[in-house]
Order: C-alpha cells, then sequence, then structure tokens
C-alpha cells in the first residue's frame, strides 16, 4: 500500500494558497481552516528554526519543506512513509524549478495550469504515482507540444 496523502498545499509566508490538490472530501469552510492552522504550523516552526519537517496535525501528520518564500504542505496518515512524502514534494520543487527554469511564486499564479499538470504527473488520488523526473518532465513537454 502506498502512502495515502490527504491534501497537498502550496503556502507562501503571508498565508496564501498558491496551489492546492485535495484528495480527500472536505467543504470550503474546512478548506480555509486547514490553510489558516497550516500556515500558522509552518510558519511558526520555521521561525524557531531546527525543527523536523514533519509534525502531528489532527490525527495525521504533516509533512512540509520550505523553499524560498513558499511552503510544500502534504498531509498523511499517521502510519504512512514521511521520508517518500518529504522526497516527492522535493521531486514536486525539482520539476518545477527545471520546467520553468527557476521557478518563483508568480509563475505558480500565473501558470497555474501547468503547475496542476506537474501535479497531476506525480500525484494520482492522492498516491505518489512517479518520481522520476526526467519522466514527468517528457511527459508534460509532450502535453505542451499537443496544447501547441
Amino acid at each position: 500500500k502506498g502512502t495515502m496523502i490527504h491534501f497537498l498545499l502550496v503556502i507562501n509566508k503571508t498565508g496564501f494558497l498558491r496551489c492546492g490538490r485535495w484528495f480527500v472530501p472536505i467543504t470550503d469552510q474546512e478548506k480555509r481552516d486547514i490553510v489558516v492552522e497550516l500556515h500558522r504550523i509552518v510558519f511558526t516552526r520555521d521561525i524557531v528554526g531546527n525543527l523536523s519537517n514533519f509534525a502531528e496535525y489532527r490525527n495525521e501528520t504533516l509533512v512540509y519543506k520550505r523553499f524560498a518564500s513558499l511552503f510544500f504542505c502534504a498531509c498523511i496518515e499517521k502510519q504512512d512513509n514521511i521520508f517518500s512524502t518529504l522526497e516527492s514534494l522535493q521531486v514536486l520543487v525539482d520539476v518545477l524549478d527545471t520546467y520553468f527554469n527557476g521557478v518563483c511564486e508568480l509563475d505558480l499564479i500565473v501558470n497555474f495550469f501547468r503547475v496542476y499538470m506537474i501535479l497531476d504527473e506525480i500525484f494520482l488520488a492522492g498516491e505518489i504515482m512517479e518520481t522520476d523526473k526526467k519522466k514527468i518532465l517528457q511527459r508534460v513537454l509532450e502535453t505542451d507540444k499537443l496544447v501547441e
């Protein structure tokens, strides 16, 4: 059984959601509450420093990584592999960075449809589907050619 991701969110330092994928049914109000809670958790932990990239969140585990001014957060079940989730977040950032030739927050806003396309190549239905960066980039570039 693979890692079950409940949601994957990209939040900036001021608490704005820049990208989000929800893999379990959650109401809009719950989504807003989760974004506020996660920002409080990861931002506070970031300020304190020297803390792990894992935190208990409700009855689950929060795995997060800060890249520049963005926090990439995934909520997984307690028994799931935190290190494979952390690695998948790194793969996501690496692919975004390669695709956008140095990704920044503005790329996530302006090219959100491409960001979601990349996200969907890596994660499907809350499971990690692909971690080979070359394969992911190849598929995304092939899709880009079809669109043009």
